[in-house]
């Protein structure tokens, strides 16, 4: 790869990153919700769905949002927004490794 295509891909990937407000990290789990008494539907074993977004930190940490199910799809969109751009980094990451060192 020469070093103006190098470039070139690397500002084109910084262009296409997403407005930082619509990103979202953690995981989003379905669980379901079960009362311990008086729900007649936990009784019978079938319980509560519910949507989690589960966000780990260093330590060990870890912390969970219940979702609403008409926020369901806006979450899913903004973790895929963070994939994405965790993705976009590591790529101008590398190819701005190789702008350093272009013979390397």
């Amino acid at each position: 790869m020469k070093l103006k295509d190098a470039v070139r891909e690397r500002d084109k990937l910084a262009r296409a990153i997403v407005s930082p407000a619509e990103i979202l990290r953690g995981s989003l789990l379905k669980r379901t919700i079960r009362h311990k008494k008086g729900c007649q539907n936990c009784a019978n074993g079938g319980g509560h769905p519910a949507w989690v977004l589960s966000i780990n930190y260093s330590g060990g940490r870890n912390k969970q949002i219940s979702i609403r199910p008409e926020e369901r799809k806006l979450v899913e969109c903004w973790l895929a927004n963070y994939h994405a751009l965790k993705e976009k980094m590591e790529r101008i990451c590398e190819l701005n490794h190789f702008v350093l060192r272009p013979g390397d």
